[in-house]
């Protein structure tokens, strides 16, 4: 049996340019019998068999890492707008009052069912209103403050219209018979009219005219609470409050331009207008202020003397 001299394989590395070949020495495995044979066909190789035969990883391809599967939004998210709910809380309350009033013109019949579920206004979310009207009339002003130019008023007339616009809608609501209780409307009148002392007193008469005006309605609502608070307990309400001491005092501050309600607190009170405290009533003598605190205490007669026979 002849011996076969096994030829070396020439790979195709071996008729490249040496300077292109690989700096790293490449072995592979060579067949030690060209007749040695396979123990079956369909035999397959060992693990150890792979293993030799396989070449270097530097001679085939380097195989793609395995496939990562990218993440997916899951199913069903989409933008979509803001709930009615939540829109709403991040509305202001200059946004949110005025998407009220363009849904009110644009559908009148709205108006009267918020006018009717809105909360009552009370006196001092008024009084608020106004004082942001008021500050925005005193930052108007021009530098200086000055009252004479009709530059200045000219400059601050839009932001003194506002002002005394908000004070007549306002001051209706807290007057009889809309407002039953003399104490809040008082109250109201008491701070509105301390607003109008603070409203500018300008060279001009016609400019003056605004303020005139405004103490003029300011007036007549305080006749109208005296007049409606004297039906009720002899107007007790209003001299317990110590309302007329203070309409004295505005009447005073602005000039006598209030007289009009001091006549009425007067004529209807008797307490006011430089009248004695005591008066005489049926040839005696009464103390007024006695008599009212008797009133609120309940106790009032109970001192006078009691008259036996016929009256």
């Amino acid at each position: 049996m002849s011996s076969i001299i096994a030829t070396p394989a020439l790979f195709p590395h071996q008729h490249q340019d040496p300077r292109l070949a690989p700096s790293h020495p490449m072995s592979y495995s060579l067949p030690t019998s060209a007749g040695r044979k396979r123990k079956a066909e369909d035999e397959e190789p060992s693990a150890d068999d792979r293993m030799s035969t396989s070449p270097s990883p530097s001679f085939h391809q380097r195989t793609l890492p395995a496939h990562r599967p990218t993440k997916r939004p899951r199913g069903g998210t989409s933008g979509r707008p803001l709930s009615l709910p939540r829109l709403l809380e991040t509305l202001d309350a200059d946004s949110l009052r005025s998407v009220l009033q363009t849904i009110c013109q644009r559908h009148p019949g709205l108006g009267s069912e918020i006018e009717q579920t809105a909360p009552r206004p009370s006196v001092a979310s008024a009084l608020a209103v106004l004082k942001q009207y008021e500050s925005a009339l005193q930052a108007a002003f021009p530098f200086g403050g000055s009252q004479s130019s009709d530059y200045a008023y000219n400059r601050v007339k839009p932001a003194l219209v506002n002002l005394l616009d908000a004070l007549a809608d306002f001051t209706p609501h807290f007057l009889p018979p809309q407002e039953a209780q003399a104490s809040l409307s008082l109250s109201f009148l008491d701070s509105a009219t301390e607003i109008v002392h603070q409203l500018p007193d300008w060279t001009s008469f016609q400019h003056r005219l605004h303020k005139q005006n405004a103490y003029e309605e300011i007036s007549k609502a305080w006749a109208l609470v005296i007049q409606e608070a004297a039906k009720r307990a002899g107007g007790i309400h209003v001299q317990y409050g110590g309302w007329d001491q203070k309409l004295a005092k505005h009447n005073q501050q602005s000039g006598g331009k209030l007289q009009e309600a001091v006549n009425e607190m007067s004529n209807h009170l008797g307490w006011m207008g430089g009248q004695p405290a005591t008066q005489q009533h049926g040839g005696r003598g009464i103390d007024l202020s006695s008599v009212r605190q008797e009133l609120l205490s309940g106790t009032y007669g109970s001192n006078l003397p009691v008259r036996v026979g016929p009256w």
